[in-house]
């Protein structure tokens, strides 16, 4: 089993969630992207995994009206749609992670 990176710090800026895991490792996720990322049961179905959030529903311009932390391993959001039932693992969060380090590893 891997030890995941705790982040150090995780907090709401206008558009998006940052997440800090270390001093060298700053995670910026788009509000909308993350949005779009939800795996819960109403956004993705849990059987097959097809998708079933139309992108098209989420505004633009949402955004996360509250963080909060689940256990020692995720974060759950609630966001502006009014949509809240999806929990993003740090795990998950790491898959997503958009920043050039992270990206670059996943380059073949």
């Amino acid at each position: 089993m891997t030890d995941l990176p705790l982040p150090e710090r995780i907090h709401r800026a206008d558009r998006e969630i940052v997440v800090t895991w270390a001093a060298d490792h700053v995670s910026k996720y788009p509000a909308r992207s993350l949005r779009l990322a939800c795996q819960c049961a109403t956004c993705k179905d849990e059987f097959t995994g097809r998708e079933l959030l139309d992108p098209g529903a989420v505004p633009e311009d949402i955004r996360a009206e509250v963080v909060s932390l689940v256990g020692n391993y995720a974060i759950k959001i609630r966001w502006s749609d009014g949509h809240d039932t999806g929990i993003y693992t740090y795990e998950y969060l790491l898959t997503l992670c958009p920043c050039e380090r992270c990206q670059g590893q996943k380059r073949p």
